[in-house]
């Protein structure tokens, strides 16, 4: 008699650690909260948009674009802002200013950020409002999903996919406006004259924003983002957060028109704050990771109150202290100045006029001299020691200038620039071209009675209509050390 042996008993399979994504299908929500999301949502997508066709004349031969990284003219332009590329610790003072700002946002209204500005947040919701134009609210596209393939349910889809990879291609075409001539790259886009680089990075943005904002959603926020791991170091018990006032909603539950209130919450238990968010998750479990602080659900209970004739703020933007105080049968305290957010405040003040002062007080020309390396210098038939040298002098105004050029504390030293004429005072004039940056061979003689084999000494450009100077260290080889 054989005997079969059912592996699958004594080796079950072991469950799976990773549960499935479950579709979320947030309802449309109505209320203020929901009217200023559409409202930031147009403003930053014009914005966006829009930005890169604002022209801002700067001068003949210079970009027009009001917002445009020029990579070929290495030069970043913002309206009347123009930073060279060894001024980009100017970007780095901005970025640290708006990480500032974030945390102070954060630490006062908790994730703002991610609730109404955040690309994610922004593009997921253009993605939502398209899929409910094509499929209906929430109801109607549990409904479609849930129904077996048709004409009906193909088209809804096929037509909100395309809207979808449309809306990706103009954000992708949008981003590389940015890097190069808007009208220029957008007209010979069509006709395969556009920079490679152009296609590949609208390629990229468009494949992203089609897979982030139309089928990851919410699960870039949870997994991807690390905000919100970061967020739980910048808030705390003051900060104002989309909160459960379960000391007023407690114990919850169904109500009958006509019962009465006493002994019980005003939560009905209608679950509307759950339909309304676009995270999927129970507002009313308290403060969670995946929480965007939308406050969509405030505007779902907002109107659920008021039908059933309860005051609103059910749900609302509070912190842990005043939900606290109410409960001990104190009056709620909010503190808005503490030592966090005066420390964010304080910190962006600085950083803000260090960047601006900084700024509005920088040269518009600068002088560097790199000197040759070999041969470190020669001796001429006279026995007198020259030095090579390239001058590199760049000017940053618009308009062309006219400068003088000089050496300070090298005696007995004479200036000459290959091409030009050396006055008689020893300097040398020459023209520079606006927005420019120029190259110059220069050579300093010096007679070899000095024994020491380095010398300091500066080279000295004078702008001879404003009388602007700069600057640069040097360094005179005539000897072996």
């Amino acid at each position: 008699m054989t005997t079969v042996i059912d592996h699958t008993k004594s080796n079950p399979t072991p469950p799976s650690l990773y549960e499935g994504r479950k579709q979320i299908y947030p309802k449309l929500a109505h209320g203020k909260f929901r009217m200023i999301k559409w409202v930031v949502m147009a403003v930053t997508l014009g914005i966006y948009y829009a930005l890169p066709w604002i022209r801002w004349p700067r001068g003949e031969g210079i970009p027009d674009q009001a917002v445009l990284a020029d990579f070929a003219g290495e030069k970043f332009y913002f309206f009347w802002f123009e930073i060279w590329p060894q001024e980009l610790y100017y970007l780095a003072g901005l970025l640290i200013f708006a990480t500032l700002g974030l945390f102070l946002v954060t630490s006062l209204f908790g994730r703002a950020w991610c609730g109404y500005t955040c690309p994610q947040t922004v593009w997921t919701d253009l993605f939502i409002w398209v899929e409910r134009a094509f499929e209906g609210d929430r109801a109607a596209r549990m409904r479609l999903d849930a129904q077996p393939w048709s004409f009906n349910k193909a088209w809804r889809k096929l037509g909100k996919h395309l809207i979808w990879l449309v809306i990706a291609f103009w954000t992708g075409g949008a981003f590389i406006l940015y890097w190069h001539d808007a009208p220029t790259v957008a007209k010979g886009w069509f006709t395969g004259q556009a920079p490679l680089t152009a296609y590949f990075f609208a390629g990229i943005l468009t494949f992203t924003t089609y897979f982030l904002a139309g089928w990851m959603r919410e699960q870039v926020c949870t997994y991807m983002c690390p905000w919100p791991r970061i967020q739980g170091a910048l808030t705390d018990e003051n900060a104002l957060n989309v909160t459960y006032r379960f000391d007023r909603g407690e114990p919850r539950g169904p109500h009958r028109k006509g019962e009465s209130w006493e002994g019980r919450g005003d939560c009905i238990d209608c679950k509307q704050c759950v339909q309304v968010c676009p995270m999927g998750i129970d507002i009313r479990d308290g403060a969670q990771l995946e929480c965007i602080h939308c406050a969509l659900c405030i505007d779902a209970c907002d109107d659920i109150m008021k039908k059933i004739g309860r005051p609103t703020g059910l749900i609302a933007y509070d912190t842990d202290v005043a939900v606290a105080d109410r409960v001990a049968g104190r009056k709620p305290t909010y503190k808005i100045l503490r030592p966090r957010t005066l420390l964010y405040g304080a910190l962006m003040l600085i950083i803000g006029s260090m960047v601006s002062f900084g700024y509005f007080n920088k040269s518009t020309f600068e002088v560097n001299v790199l000197k040759d390396r070999s041969p470190p210098f020669v001796r001429l038939s006279n026995g007198d020691i020259r030095n090579g040298y390239t001058l590199k002098l760049v000017n940053k105004a618009a308009a062309s200038r006219h400068v003088e050029i000089e050496i300070e504390g090298l005696d007995g030293a004479t200036l000459q620039m290959i091409g030009l004429q050396t006055e008689e005072d020893g300097s040398v004039e020459l023209d520079l071209n606006g927005h420019g940056v120029s190259r110059f061979r220069m050579l300093v003689t010096r007679s070899s009675d000095d024994k020491s084999p380095r010398v300091d000494y500066s080279v000295l450009v004078k702008d001879t209509a404003t009388g602007e100077t700069e600057d640069a260290a040097a360094v005179f080889v005539q000897g072996d050390n």
